[in-house]
């Protein structure tokens, strides 16, 4: 379900473009789409979020379909969602939630599993209020309230609130501990004068099949969104003979809840720690300009927009038309006429899939590297 009409952090995304999106999060937690409906609004209904006539539609479809979620494509606030579950009469879920319930199927580590379990409780904390409403409905405090009644919905409120506030003191304090070990092992790496790259990119842009590639690293690969989580790091060698460090992390969404980026500590220090970051994009998709500014967009919020990068237009070979079913490499894939590489003119073609632009790709990084260091080396220098 979404409500067109007003810019939610998408940018220029198509509202269908953002559905389509919506219904891979839902397929990703493991649901099935029966039916999907749009509603423009200038603003959002302060109580429900969409207008009644909407509601008692969506109602309607519920005897047709079956349906017994309803996902909504924005953030809903904990009034708008429990009205829309007393109105609709099943489970209503915005997107945040949804991709928080995705985080925590994928997380593997304890690190990983912490800051899922953070992110979680602190988008909970303010909903908690709903679990009792119907207590405060029933008895008020005072002498006016119902005998035996008096006040259990707000005693409830509270105890709840104060058990969630010390979970995530719990889990802050959990994951500092993490972040403590993860920063001694990132001081060790420093001090081996091992450059490091850090893989960013859209979800499903292909990054873990690029880290496969140039690492024959064991790693997940699955055409799926959030398909991993947990940064893994492998050693990589350059055209030039030097090592290099590549760290696949968490990849970007559009809208991406703000309890994710705050929780997610351990993959935004390892983009802040990185000498370069590679960003991955995938060219075949629809949306791929949205997708890599979406990107771009994320880094710069994350004060990280100035960070030297080198982008890998993955999927090329998806491009390539085949009459006899044998997918093979073009002489020069330079050659493909891709609007998105006239706005990255650096950026370099590939294939992580087939093996594609590999070694054009280790050598641009290669030179990103020198360049760097060379910089560094430069600005080092006494005057």
């Amino acid at each position: 379900m979404s409500r067109d009409g007003r810019s939610s952090g998408g940018g220029a995304w198509d509202t269908n473009s953002s559905l389509e999106e919506l219904g891979q999060l839902v397929k990703t937690a493991g649901g099935r789409v029966v039916g999907r409906t749009i509603q423009k609004l200038q603003t959002p209904h302060p109580a429900r979020y969409i207008g009644s006539g909407k509601v008692s539609e969506i109602k309607s479809l519920q005897s047709s379909t079956g349906y017994n979620l309803v996902v909504f494509d924005d953030e809903l606030s904990p009034t708008q969602q429990r009205n829309l579950e007393e109105a609709l009469e099943v489970k209503v879920l915005d997107r945040t939630a949804l991709i928080l319930d995705i985080f925590a199927m994928r997380a593997r580590t304890r690190e990983g599993r912490l800051q899922v379990e953070l992110a979680q409780s602190e988008y909970l904390l303010p909903r908690l209020a709903g679990q009792w409403s119907h207590l405060e409905r029933i008895g008020a405090t005072g002498a006016q309230g119902a005998i035996g009644m008096r006040g259990p919905g707000e005693t409830q409120i509270e105890t709840d609130r104060r058990l969630a506030r010390t979970r995530i003191g719990r889990l802050k304090r959990d994951i500092e501990a993490v972040r403590r070990q993860r920063s001694l092992y990132r001081r060790k790496r420093a001090r081996s004068g091992i450059p490091i790259v850090a893989l960013v990119g859209y979800t499903n842009a292909g990054k873990s099949t690029l880290m496969r590639a140039l690492t024959r690293a064991d790693v997940l690969v699955e055409d799926r969104l959030f398909a991993t989580l947990d940064p893994v790091t492998r050693r990589i060698q350059l055209p030039s003979g030097q090592p290099a460090l590549l760290t696949d992390t968490v990849g970007f969404i559009q809208k991406l809840p703000t309890q994710l980026i705050a929780a997610f500590q351990a993959t935004l220090e390892e983009l802040a720690e990185a000498d370069i970051l590679l960003h991955a994009v995938d060219i075949t998709h629809a949306d791929a300009a949205q997708q890599s500014q979406t990107v771009d967009d994320t880094l710069a919020e994350l004060g990280l927009g100035d960070k030297p990068r080198v982008t890998a237009l993955n999927k090329v070979d998806m491009l390539v038309e085949s009459e006899d079913g044998l997918v093979r490499e073009p002489e020069d894939l330079g050659a493909f006429d891709l609007s998105l590489a006239t706005h990255r003119p650096d950026a370099v073609l590939v294939s992580a899939q087939e093996g594609w632009g590999l070694d054009q790709l280790l050598r641009r990084i290669d030179e990103e590297l020198g360049r760097i260091s060379a910089s560094r080396q430069t600005t080092a220098r006494p005057a």
